[in-house]
């Protein structure tokens, strides 16, 4: 899939200096920071499409943790006294 893109010509002359700094071509960096965008935007998406079907089996159930419940468990990571998670209650 051929795709072209428009640059303003400041962008396209730092672009070019970066290339030319870190011995890759323009091209090569456009790719890795379109890779790098969709990777995040994918993750964002992720935990927000997470979060709803959360928040709705917290609707349908009453079933969750408080804050307070999973810092205490967090603060146990990596000690001597690591827990298993907390049950969710109502």
């Amino acid at each position: 899939m051929a795709t072209s893109i428009k640059l303003d010509p400041e962008l396209k002359t730092r672009l070019q200096h970066l290339a030319e700094m870190q011995d890759r071509s323009a091209h090569w960096l456009m790719r890795e920071a379109i890779r790098d965008y969709v990777e995040r935007e994918e993750a964002k998406e992720s935990f927000k499409q997470e979060a709803l079907l959360s928040w709705e089996s917290y609707q349908e159930t009453g079933q969750h943790l408080t804050g307070q419940e999973v810092r205490d468990w967090l603060y146990t990571w990596g000690t001597n006294k690591e827990t298993e998670p907390p049950s969710c209650h109502n």
